[in-house]
């Protein structure tokens, strides 16, 4: 139940939200504030006003859950809040005690005075929901600590930590000893005197106009930064709005904005992937109040540039790490390049000398498996070759100490089988890091036939430790990512033979909003990556697709990508511009003679057909077998490791808006064509029939 306390210290009252856990401010929030606003500021023994939080946040924001929805006819907004306390006779402190962001800015905006706690963070992210701030925060800002600095925090959605609030002039002091002591005192000075209203305050708009070029460089710059991004060009029309429209004016264009970008499809996306990235922790069958295992020493085998990457995340965290490697040569050059990229990072600012001497530190190498003995939790990172995957399991399991979790960074091998050699299946997992480690977002974690509940719980609260977004996925070849991403390059690779070129893809591919195409991902990837899981998927007994047929070609040539200079793409020496390559152009053309496929002409709508509707289609039978828990976890598997757009929302997300039944008709079609690896899948044509999406699935699909 939201509520606002209130406690009357002397002639100060002190109105404390209590709404947890953010304390977001909601229709039941706003009509607690506005009630003890009223009666404080008719109380005529109150003299001045300070608002805190409960707990450690002191705003969150606002409701998203209420965004788009009809709000009740008597309920007040929080704009109408906000003009209360900015136009009170009586001066309000905000005392920020925690995060402070979206509508808790602009709250404590309308006040005529800012303390916070040190470790407060504040800011405007609402642009990272495809939104524009909407209840003043473009308008009162720019006025308050000038339009340049505003314009950064909220186009960029970043929240500043409290001693860049300070400097920016957003709070007027930093205090951790008594924060909301430190507000009356603030509050006391300014009895008796005419409060001053931030949306007065105009010097600092009127500098800004003898900057002509402003807004054109900010606009050019954000669409370099923020590709096809909306909600940022809106952030800084608003802005713009502030400096050449009267405030009251500017508010209304502010509002304006707002509410074009709720109803936006690119915002609907955006808040989709906020709520699914929080879903993505809920296990049905592995409670919240799970036992997990204390993490407090870790440990990876293979030092190359995924061992050395997830070496770096432990690192990150303040956990030691201890890295092990079959040689001191190998061992010494995975630390080099450790170090090296520390040095990159703290030589951008980033890091200080002593945060980066820090986390070096945390990091030893050793060749020995008895350095292990003591690790809570080992990851193995060797090359993806079973047989040498099962020999590092045995040699940990025989090493670390009966309780440790001996996890194994594969991207397409049976965890199962991996588990097997082990006399401790219930403490193995997969941990699926995304190159590179240190830096991509997403880890999947995948659930072994026994791992315990206990071993899953402990990696997901583990990932969330180390910075990454965990999924929880089962057992495949390629689990859930790399599964989907097979359907994808096979058709991309089957569109090059049948009439389009490798540029020509990217480039559709590219318009629809990752940042690169599947060729050049493929040559940035290393071609010989796909090219050694092919020839094991054939030693298997699997399908070879006769569609790679290309790429194999490349690569027995050597011609692996980026790392060679060459691949599907020329590369310049020192440049990583993929450059059409007429080699390349002329081998396609050989190839599909050889295989007689008369070549024809082939649109842009084919190309993004072919390529996303195959890959929801396989996210669609991955449901069906249970290996993703909810379609949602299938797009933040895609946002954060694949390059899938945000303000599309995902695969499955953007299936839906585009209309199943439109999808399931085009797999039809391709089914006829290419044979039963591209059949629609029974739960894709049941919900299109059904006239239902992804999102209307409740439970097991």
């Amino acid at each position: 139940m939201a509520e606002v306390r209130i406690e009357k210290r002397g002639d100060i009252a002190v109105l404390t939200l209590d709404n947890p856990p953010v304390n977001a401010l909601g229709v039941p929030m706003l009509r607690a504030l506005a009630a003890r606003l009223d009666e404080a500021v008719k109380d005529a023994g109150v003299k001045a006003v300070v608002i805190t939080g409960t707990g450690r946040v002191y705003v969150g924001g606002a409701d998203i859950r209420e965004f788009g929805k009809p709000r009740p006819a008597d309920a007040p907004s929080l704009r109408d809040v906000i003009a209360t306390i900015e136009n009170s006779p009586k001066p309000f402190v905000a005392a920020i005690n925690g995060p402070c962001a979206g509508g808790g800015l602009e709250l404590s905006l309308a006040c005529h005075g800012r303390v916070a706690v040190s470790k407060a963070r504040i800011g405007l992210p609402e642009v990272k929901l495809g939104l524009v701030p909407g209840a003043g925060g473009t308008q009162r800002l720019p006025r308050l600590i000038g339009v340049e600095p505003a314009l950064e925090m909220i186009v960029n959605g970043e929240l500043a930590p409290a001693d860049k609030a300070l400097k920016l002039g957003i709070v007027s002091a930093v205090n951790d000893a008594d924060v909301v002591g430190a507000a009356i005192a603030e509050a006391r000075k300014m009895i008796g005197k005419k409060p001053v209203k931030t949306s007065a305050l105009d010097g600092k708009i009127t500098a800004a106009k003898t900057k002509p070029d402003l807004f054109a460089n900010a606009r050019k710059e954000t669409a370099r930064r923020a590709r096809n991004l909306e909600a940022p060009q809106r952030c800084i029309d608003a802005v713009e709005a502030a400096v050449t429209l009267p405030f009251t004016e500017g508010l209304k264009k502010e509002r304006e904005m707002f509410t074009a970008c709720v109803a936006s499809d690119q915002s609907r996306a955006q808040r989709h992937v906020f709520f699914a990235e929080r879903e993505v922790a809920k296990i049905p069958d592995v409670p919240a109040d799970t036992p997990t295992l204390p993490i407090k020493q870790a440990g990876v085998v293979g030092c190359g540039t995924m061992g050395g990457g997830i070496a770096m995340n432990f690192a990150n965290a303040g956990i030691p790490v201890t890295v092990v490697e079959s040689s001191q040569e190998l061992l010494d050059k995975g630390l080099g390049v450790i170090r090296k990229n520390y040095a990159a990072t703290a030589a951008k600012g980033r890091l200080t000398e002593a945060e980066m001497q820090k986390r070096v530190g945390l990091i030893r190498g050793a060749t020995s498996f008895d350095a292990l003995k003591d690790a809570d939790v080992v990851i193995e990172a060797v090359f993806e070759e079973m047989d040498l995957k099962k020999e590092v399991m045995r040699k940990l399991d025989a090493a670390c100490k009966p309780a440790a979790i001996l996890a194994t960074n594969t991207s397409t091998l049976d965890v199962d089988a991996i588990a097997a050699v082990t006399k401790r299946p219930d403490k193995v997992i997969g941990t699926h890091f995304f190159s590179p480690a240190n830096v991509m977002r997403l880890l999947e974690n995948v659930r072994g036939k026994k791992s315990s509940k206990e071993t899953i719980a402990t990696v997901m609260s583990l990932a969330k430790t180390i910075g990454k977004v965990g999924v929880l996925v089962g057992v495949c070849d390629g689990f859930v990512g790399n599964r989907m991403l097979y359907a994808y390059t096979r058709q991309s690779n089957a569109l090059i033979l049948e009439g389009a070129l490798p540029h020509e893809v990217d480039r559709v591919i590219y318009d629809f909003g990752f940042p690169m195409g599947p060729f050049a991902m493929n040559d940035l990837a290393g071609i010989d990556v796909g090219w050694r899981i092919r020839k094991r998927r054939a030693a298997e007994g699997r399908e070879n697709y006769r569609g790679y047929i290309v790429a194999d070609k490349l690569a027995e040539m050597g011609k692996f990508g980026q790392k060679t200079g060459g691949g599907w793409y020329k590369y310049e020496a020192g440049n990583r511009t993929p450059i059409p390559d007429p080699f390349v152009e002329e081998l396609i053309l050989k190839t599909a003679a050889e295989m007689g496929i008369k070549r024809r002409k082939i649109d842009a709508q084919e190309i993004l057909e072919r390529c996303m509707y195959p890959l929801i289609n396989e996210g669609a039978k991955i449901l069906e077998e249970g290996l993703a828990l909810r379609a949602s976890d299938i797009d933040i598997i895609w946002i954060n490791g694949y390059g899938f757009p945000i303000y599309r929302g995902g695969p499955m997300f953007y299936a839906d808006q585009m209309g199943l039944d439109k999808i399931a008709a085009v797999m039809r079609r391709l089914h006829e064509q290419q044979g039963d690896a591209l059949k629609p899948s029974a739960l894709l044509e049941r919900l299109a029939k059904e006239g239902k999406g992804f999102a209307d699935l409740k439970g097991k699909a």
